[in-house]
């Protein structure tokens, strides 16, 4: 494992929610998007498939079930312990921080979804200027890839979240772009937990910049939402953006 000494806040939030986290709505349109996902990237039976910040494992199952070749990172050791019971043979699971990815063109594509990795870095505040955590993450799952291999990341929109703020339990930080939700969630037992939730947003702009620093050309560029993947132009109505790119060809 390579998770750093000062560990990470959602490992707290994921080693009490457990198993309950796939009860949230969210979670509910997992064929949906894989079936988006296997279409745009063009995945075929035997295709090998990196899942940066997998959770408990819901995309990865679903791919290995149609015979792609998944393997699943996150940081969490309660997820990466639930992604295993039910693993198809052949979807290693493995405790790994996603700001510190140790692949080298390994994979015929990488993912990382509903801010599986991507977004989830930046935990409270700290001094402007500091190394780019998504940047960081996003170079990595650059590198795991094949030439020509295609990534597909999601990532919270500024502007929703800007539209739809709500002071009462979220504050957005216009300088870093991290939305701080104070909420409770409920592990499998229904017992509450506060918790504070930090989202790094992005707009369509920022993520063409990130995607040209990383080495990648951009594919495509959706707006979206869990369980309704489909290569929307960019709005202000949906919560995440969709990002298709390739690692160039040698």
């Amino acid at each position: 494992m390579t998770v750093g000494p000062e560990g990470h806040w959602f490992e707290h939030l994921a080693d009490h929610m457990g198993p309950a986290y796939l009860r949230y709505s969210f979670t509910k349109g997992t064929e949906q998007e894989v079936g988006f996902l296997v279409d745009v990237l063009g995945l075929t039976e035997g295709m090998r498939v990196l899942d940066v910040g997998c959770g408990p494992g819901r995309h990865a199952h679903a791919l290995a079930r149609r015979g792609i070749e998944v393997h699943g990172v996150d940081i969490s050791e309660r997820f990466v312990d639930i992604a295993r019971l039910e693993a198809p043979p052949g979807s290693p699971f493995q405790r790994l921080d996603a700001r510190r990815l140790p692949f080298e063109a390994e994979f015929d594509a990488v993912i990382s979804l509903c801010q599986g990795a991507f977004g989830l870095s930046d935990g409270g505040p700290g001094p402007l200027g500091a190394p780019d955590p998504d940047r960081s993450v996003l170079d990595g799952m650059a590198r795991a890839l094949v030439p020509d291999g295609l990534l597909a990341v999601s990532a919270f929109s500024s502007y929703f979240q800007v539209r739809w703020l709500d002071p009462e339990v979220a504050t957005f930080d216009a300088d870093r772009g991290v939305n701080h939700e104070r909420t409770v969630v409920k592990d499998e037992a229904g017992r509450d937990e506060p918790v504070d939730l930090w989202t790094t947003c992005f707009t369509p702009r920022e993520l063409r910049l990130m995607v040209a620093a990383s080495g990648l050309e951009l594919e495509g560029l959706w707006s979206v939402r869990p369980g309704e993947y489909a290569a929307n132009r960019p709005d202000i109505d949906h919560e995440e953006f969709l990002v298709l790119a390739r690692r160039p060809g040698i």
